[in-house]
C-alpha cells in the first residue's frame, strides 16, 4: 500500500510537471513563432519600402498637396510593377495624400477618391513604415478581396529628395506566399528546440523527482522502524509500568496483612506475658503490701510492687495502642463510602469529636489496595489535623472525577508551610504521597500559618488488571 502511495506520489508530480511544462512550451513556442512572424513582417516590408521609394518617389516629387499627379508620372507608375521583378512581389499599390485622398492605385477605379486616415496611414506621414497582415477588409481594398484572402501590407512614407520632408505615402501589398514558406519553416525549427529543451526539462525533472522519491523512500522506511521500535518500547514501558502498579497494589494489602500479623502477635505475646505479669504483681503485692523491708531508702517493698505495676499497665496499655493503629479492620467487604464513615467513626470515638463526611457520586465497589490507601490516608490526615491543627473545624469530602476517587480532608487549624514540612522529616506527609502514588495516583496538600490545611489524594478507580506473567 506504501510503495502504491509512493508511486502514485510520483506520478502526480511526473503528470503535474508534465501539464506545466507543455503548457509553458506552447506558450513560449506560440510566442516565438508570433515573434518569428512579425519580425520577417517587419523585415520584408521595410527591405521593400526601400524599393518602392526609390522607385516611386521621382514620380511623386512634383506633387504639390493639392491637385493629382501629373498625366506622365501615372503613365511611369503603371510601367512600373509591369513585367519588372518588383511586380512579382508587389501585387497592388496606392499612393496617399495626406487627407486621405488617393494619388495613384494600381485599381484605376480609386484615384482621386478621399478615405477616412487610418491609424496606420498617419503613423506613415509621421514617418514609420508599419507593415501588417490584412484581411482585405477596408473599403479600400474591394479590387484586392476578389484576388486575395490575406495580403502583406506596409504604409512606407515617401520623401522629397531635396528637402526630405514626407510628401506623401506609399501603401502596397505582397502575397504571403514566401511569409507562410519562411516563417513555417523558422516556426517547425522553433518548435523542434523548445520541444527539444522541454523535454530534456521533463527528463531532468523526472530524475530530480525518481532520487527525491527514491530518499523520501528511504527516510520514511526508516522512520517508520524507528516508529515501530519506539511503539515497542513504549508498549513494554507500559507493561512494566502496569506491572508494577500491580506489584505495588499487592505490596499494600501484603503490608497491611503484615502489619495485622504484627499486631496479632503483639496482642498474644508480650500482651498477654504483660497482662499475666500484672495479674501476678497485684496477688504478690497483697502479700507483700505489709512487709516493713525496705529496697532502698524510705522505699517499702509495697511502694516498689505499687510502681512496678503502674509501670507495667502503662506499658501494656501503650502496646495495645501500637496493636490497635497497626491493626486494619475488615474493610474487604466494605464499599468505598462505608471504609470511609469507618475510618472517620474510628477517629471521632478516640478524639470525641464529629467530623462531617460528605460522599458525591461515588461507586461501591473498588480494587482492596484503594479502599486500604483511603483509610489509611484517612486515618493520618485526620490525626494530622488534631496533633498539629487543633481539630479545628474537621470536614471530609469524597467524590468521582475522570475516573478516579477524590479524597479532600479540610480543617481550618493552624496550618503550615508544606514545604518546611517537608524539610523538618514529618514522616505522616511522606507516607501518604507513597501509598497513593504508589497507585498510580497524585497527592497535594494546600496549607499556610493560619489559612487551614487542605489534604488532597486522587485514586484509580480503574480495577488492576490480573498478572498472569
Amino acid at each position: 500500500m506504501k510503495l502504491l502511495t509512493r508511486f502514485s506520489l510520483v506520478r502526480l508530480l511526473l503528470a503535474q510537471g508534465g501539464v506545466i511544462l507543455l503548457a509553458g512550451m506552447l506558450i513560449i513556442g506560440t510566442w516565438v513563432s508570433e515573434e518569428l512572424e512579425r519580425g520577417h513582417i517587419d523585415h520584408v516590408g521595410s527591405l521593400t519600402s526601400l524599393y518602392m521609394e526609390s522607385f516611386i518617389s521621382p514620380h511623386v516629387a512634383s506633387f504639390s498637396g493639392n491637385g493629382p499627379l501629373r498625366e506622365v508620372d501615372r503613365n511611369a507608375l503603371d510601367g512600373l510593377l509591369s513585367g519588372t521583378p518588383l511586380g512579382r512581389q508587389v501585387v497592388a499599390f496606392k499612393v496617399w495624400a495626406s487627407d486621405g485622398r488617393v494619388l495613384y492605385s494600381t485599381n484605376p477605379a480609386l484615384i482621386g477618391r478621399k478615405f477616412a486616415v487610418k491609424p496606420e496611414l498617419a503613423s506613415a506621414f509621421a514617418g514609420k513604415v508599419h507593415s501588417e497582415i490584412t484581411d482585405l477588409s477596408d473599403p479600400d481594398n474591394e479590387h484586392e478581396r476578389k484576388r486575395w484572402s490575406r495580403l502583406i501590407e506596409t504604409y512606407a512614407p515617401l520623401r522629397a529628395r531635396d528637402t526630405g520632408t514626407i510628401i506623401a505615402v506609399s501603401e502596397f501589398y505582397q502575397t504571403t506566399d514566401d511569409l507562410d514558406q519562411e516563417v513555417g519553416a523558422a516556426r517547425l525549427r522553433s518548435w523542434l528546440m523548445v520541444s527539444a529543451a522541454t523535454l530534456v526539462i521533463f527528463l531532468l525533472l523526472a530524475t530530480l523527482v525518481k532520487r527525491a522519491s527514491n530518499t523520501i523512500s528511504a527516510q520514511q522506511s526508516e522512520l517508520s522502524e524507528k516508529v515501530t521500535q519506539l511503539t515497542a518500547l513504549l508498549a513494554q514501558n507500559e507493561q512494566l509500568h502496569e506491572r508494577v502498579r500491580r506489584a505495588a497494589a499487592r505490596t499494600t494489602a501484603l503490608n497491611e496483612r503484615f502489619l495485622h500479623r504484627i499486631a496479632a502477635d503483639l496482642h498474644d505475646g508480650p500482651g498477654q506475658g504483660l497482662a499475666l505479669a500484672l495479674m501476678r504483681m497485684d496477688s504478690l503485692a497483697d502479700v507483700c503490701s505489709a512487709c516493713a523491708a525496705s529496697i532502698v531508702k524510705d522505699r517499702s517493698v509495697g511502694a516498689e510492687f505499687r510502681t512496678l505495676h503502674s509501670a507495667l499497665q502503662s506499658a501494656l496499655d501503650d502496646l495495645r495502642a501500637i496493636s490497635g493503629g497497626l491493626h486494619l479492620p475488615e474493610i474487604e467487604q466494605l464499599s468505598l463510602a462505608e471504609t470511609a464513615r469507618r475510618a472517620v467513626r474510628d477517629y471521632e470515638r478516640k478524639a470525641g469529636l464529629t467530623v462531617p463526611l460528605t460522599v458525591n457520586d461515588v461507586p461501591d465497589e473498588a480494587p482492596l489496595p484503594v479502599k486500604i490507601t483511603l483509610f489509611r490516608v484517612l486515618q493520618e490526615s485526620l490525626a494530622n489535623g488534631f496533633r498539629h491543627g487543633g481539630a479545628a473545624d474537621q470536614r471530609v469530602e469524597l467524590t468521582r472525577s475522570d475516573g478516579q476517587l477524590v479524597v479532600e480532608v479540610t480543617d481550618s487549624g493552624k496550618g503550615f508551610d508544606p514545604q518546611a514540612g517537608v524539610a523538618d522529616g514529618h514522616l505522616g506527609l511522606a507516607v501518604m504521597r507513597e501509598r497513593i502514588e504508589i497507585l498510580g495516583g497524585a497527592f497535594s496538600v494546600r496549607s499556610a500559618p493560619d489559612k487551614g490545611t487542605v489534604v488532597r489524594a486522587a485514586l484509580p478507580l480503574a480495577p488492576l488488571a490480573e498478572d498472569h506473567g
